[in-house]
């Protein structure tokens, strides 16, 4: 076993279980427990302990009611969520680029614990992979109202989390082999978008140098609608909507309310844009520690000193469709109206049609929500990055696979096995269609060496993105970037207009 010394104590780490020579160490508070009398405030310090504390184990998950395949559930009265779990091949003086990754998950469930995301493959490119937990749900997006007199309960409680584990690594990777000046922070779908906020929130500034978003998706609220949700959110829960009748429901009935309004949105289709895919919670523009949405704030040149990489797959909504978390849109008029509670022109969904001859209605739907939502928000942050002076790489995943049954597609989440040199893990078969084959394999080498040589040196092995569209690598269609420019169904996107949502 491995002893690292951390400015809070020692930690005792034990050999990962993939990756020959990589330690891992997991479950090292960052931050104090965010309950009790810390619940609904900004992270504090963690507390330091004596003699060495045994990190051979992931910490507990964030309050949540989801149930992940191959990770663990949240229980009720677990209160120290808020750590950092390292894999490092390296120890004091390497200075090795350092890599840390903010997991996805609608911002209401997942965790750093979940199989895909074991760093060791990657820390064996040479890399010291860092993963964290923070607060999901209404514990950490959830927006309550101040009262006379009381300390501050600030919005975007999740991402400082984000950022007091940022510092964390500043103040403490160095003794894990890392460079604190070397590092990337990066993440996929919600997490993505969270690593476009902090790219322009100054609270995050100097702590990382890189960005990775797999997959962004398009949803900052305003506080307005933040505190709508959060009056859903108590009515629900039969509590007031106010800090003390907040206060007053424990963690685990918010979750249970907030499901409920999940739930009442599903169920109705005359709520508007929530109807089609509930997603309640997300960052707010609170006009403190994030002052627009994200992509917002790139085009007008907000964190251009941050090289940025980004990614999405070419079929992204097809998993929603799959696992059953969104609306089933089959009719024309029901498509019709899915344009209209989104302000789409007609002429989109006619082009996509157009562009999409003998698929059905569903199909249609399937691949407007989720350039919508994921793939045109992703590909605008490069591109808005590069023109605002930054320096940005843009990539689309889009291995497939036949087979018996229904094909696997190129959907969401099914990249990151393949980003993390995951893909014998048991739980992300579903995702890429059963275990892997050598093209896979190849493929997974290719995305983890990318990822490796952006983290260390800014160059992910294929020409940035210029303006307005440059090379983009292409993922699972050859070895090579393609020069081409945009494709048809961006086309339309850039003739139509493109709306930013909240959720």
């Amino acid at each position: 076993m491995t002893v690292f010394t951390t400015e809070t104590g020692r930690v005792r780490g034990r050999p990962a279980t993939t990756g020959r020579g990589i330690v891992a160490v997991l479950g090292i508070p960052y931050a104090a427990p965010p309950f009790g009398a810390a619940r609904f405030r900004a992270p504090g310090p963690a507390a330091a302990w004596e003699g060495v504390r045994d990190c051979t184990e992931f910490g507990p998950v964030a309050p949540q009611s989801a149930e992940l395949p191959g990770a663990p559930c949240w229980s009720p009265g677990d209160e120290d969520i808020l750590t950092v779990n390292i894999w490092t091949p390296g120890g004091q003086g390497d200075a090795l680029p350092v890599l840390v990754w903010m997991h996805g998950g609608a911002y209401v469930f997942g965790s750093s614990a979940q199989p895909d995301f074991d760093g060791a493959a990657l820390a064996g490119q040479g890399l010291v992979v860092v993963t964290l937990n923070y607060r999901l749900g209404f514990e950490g997006f959830g927006h309550v109202p101040a009262a006379g007199g009381e300390d501050a309960c600030p919005d975007n409680r999740g991402l400082l989390d984000q950022i007091a584990a940022l510092e964390w690594v500043r103040d403490n990777v160095a003794a894990f082999g890392g460079d604190p000046g070397r590092v990337t922070v990066a993440g996929q779908s919600s997490g993505a978008t969270a690593v476009a906020c902090l790219m322009v929130t100054d609270r995050a500034r100097g702590l990382f140098h890189r960005a990775v978003a797999h997959s962004a998706v398009n949803a900052c609220a305003p506080v307005e609608t933040a505190a709508r949700t959060t009056a859903e959110v108590a009515a629900a829960a039969g509590v007031s909507p106010s800090r003390a009748g907040l206060l007053s429901a424990s963690p685990q009935e918010l979750v249970a309310a907030s499901d409920k309004v999940v739930d009442a949105y599903r169920q109705d289709p005359g709520s508007g844009q929530r109807h089609y895919d509930p997603a309640i919670y997300g960052p707010v523009v609170d006009g403190d520690t994030l002052l627009a949405d994200p992509l917002t704030a790139i085009a007008a040149g907000a964190g251009r000193e941050v090289d940025l990489m980004v990614c999405h797959t070419t079929q992204e909504y097809w998993l929603l469709d799959a696992v059953g978390s969104s609306a089933k849109i089959t009719t024309g008029s029901q498509l019709a109206a899915f344009a209209a509670d989104f302000g789409l022109p007609a002429a989109l969904v006619d082009g996509y049609r157009a562009l999409m001859p003998g698929a059905p209605v569903l199909d249609v739907f399937l691949a407007v929500y989720g350039d919508l939502l994921f793939a045109e928000y992703s590909s605008r942050l490069a591109e808005s990055h590069a023109r605002a002076g930054g320096t940005a790489y843009l990539a689309r995943f889009d291995r497939r696979r036949g087979g018996e049954g229904r094909p696997v597609r190129a959907w969401h989440c099914a990249d990151v096995p393949f980003a993390f040199g995951t893909l014998d893990e048991a739980s992300v078969h579903f995702l890429i269609g059963g275990p892997p084959g050598p093209a896979d394999r190849a493929l997974s080498a290719r995305m983890m060496r990318a990822w490796a040589d952006f983290a260390a040196t800014g160059d992910p092995g294929w020409p940035r993105t210029g303006a307005p569209a440059g090379a983009v690598m292409v993922w699972g269609a050859g070895e090579g970037a393609s020069e081409a420019p945009a494709d048809a169904f961006r086309e339309l996107w850039r003739t139509a207009g493109y709306p930013l949502l909240a959720p």
